[in-house]
């Protein structure tokens, strides 16, 4: 059926670059490739027990009835309760909203604040679902470029630069999804003082990665002196916790803000999965010190990635402190020949790893960093050893 039948909106709509990659991963896997994929954000580890152990007493105690569409009244004061010990942040239940999974917080926030013309500052790089989801929205995307010098970070210069009459909003991740670098308080401090000229400019600060941190305690820009009223602190169980099947996501945030999201999740999903949730509770009540094996091998990951990078000729790499992806320039290889294969842009070159190497990685194009890829070490170091290899051998 052609396309002239689907609507503007899904026709201009872009398909996410990592979802693509992994498939085509799949597909070479199940072809009889042995295909090594460093393409996915998702943690190797399964589950903790006392989780999954949540999830079943919820199922025999018979929580299986639609839930509250902004999430049960238990979690909401368990996450208040993580929000107060981990973020210094104090919220009230009708500030929080529980989603299915923080992708879902992010398109009803968009959804719920931003007209069409209406321009959203993205440091980049950014993950892939922003622009499009800011765009879908109506929203105008205006990227900030970054790069290694400033380890991916956007300086309180460029981004006093970027605001004109039409910015409505600021959104970032720290720890940052594809870099893996971290803002400092100092550095957030910095940029609160451009942001505090601005007073009807907001910021949607994405802290899913907070836990996997190798800097430190993660800062939030909520908890920065006068930025708690225009900050909307996006978060959830998917990365630290490793669940990312169970799809729960929530967000702290003026509650004027809280109620337009809830409306909205109302007339599309309701309330987040009923299950997922009973065990949610579970998980934002631990002690984050439950993650430090988890973290910790993370971590040694991060170094052994490094250590392998920098055997590789003509990459630039910084040294992410936190998540778990590595976001190593590759520009010096565009308008080169390898192996009969000419290399126009990154795309190229991570087509060219995955055909020759058969090592699945994503194009910097995807996060608004066209001379960068990004490699996930969410696997094994016997994985890793041999990606980076494989990957050595078809640049020499």
């Amino acid at each position: 059926m052609s396309t002239t039948f689907l609507s503007d909106r899904i026709n201009n709509l872009g398909v996410s670059q990592t979802l693509a990659m992994a498939a085509k991963a799949r597909e070479l896997k199940s072809n009889g490739i042995d295909v090594i994929s460093l393409s996915l954000g998702e943690p190797d580890f399964e589950t903790p027990d006392f989780i999954k152990e949540a999830a079943k007493k919820a199922i025999d105690d018979n929580w299986t009835h639609y839930p509250p569409v902004d999430g049960f009244p238990e979690l909401k004061q368990a996450i208040i309760k993580k929000f107060q010990r981990d973020n210094n942040v104090s919220y009230q239940p009708d500030e929080i909203v529980v989603s299915t999974g923080a992708k879902q917080s992010l398109y009803n926030v968009a959804q719920s604040m931003l007209n069409p013309g209406d321009e959203v500052i993205l440091p980049a790089p950014y993950w892939v679902s922003y622009y499009e989801i800011i765009k879908l929205s109506g929203g105008v995307p205006v990227e900030v470029p970054t790069d290694i010098s400033t380890d991916f970070k956007m300086t309180p210069e460029q981004l006093a630069k970027a605001i004109t009459p039409k910015t409505k909003m600021l959104w970032y991740s720290s720890p940052c999804n594809p870099s893996g670098s971290v803002y400092s308080r100092e550095e957030l401090e910095k940029l609160a003082v451009v942001l505090k000229q601005h007073p009807n400019i907001f910021v949607v600060s994405d802290e899913i990665y907070e836990h996997i941190n190798f800097s430190g305690q993660a800062v939030s820009m909520a908890a920065i002196d006068g930025m708690k009223e225009r900050t909307i602190t996006v978060n959830g169980v998917a990365k630290a916790f490793a669940m990312t099947g169970w799809r729960i996501g929530y967000i702290g945030a003026p509650a004027w803000i809280a109620k337009a999201c809830v409306k909205l999740q109302g007339q599309v999903t309701s309330g987040a999965n009923s299950i997922a949730q009973r065990a949610t509770i579970a998980a934002v009540e631990a002690n984050p010190e439950v993650l430090q094996q988890m973290v910790a091998t993370f971590k040694k990951r991060r170094d052994l990635v490094i250590e392998l990078t920098r055997q590789i000729p003509h990459f630039e790499i910084n040294v992410p402190e936190g998540a778990f992806y590595l976001f190593p320039d590759v520009s010096y290889y565009f308008g080169k020949e390898l192996n009969g294969v000419k290399i126009n842009n990154a795309a190229d070159f991570s087509m060219y790893l995955l055909e020759k190497a058969n090592v699945a990685t994503v194009t910097g194009d995807a996060f608004g960093n066209p001379n960068c890829i990004r490699l996930s070490y969410a696997t094994s170091e016997e994985q890793l050893v041999e990606a980076f290899t494989r990957i050595k051998n078809v640049l020499s």
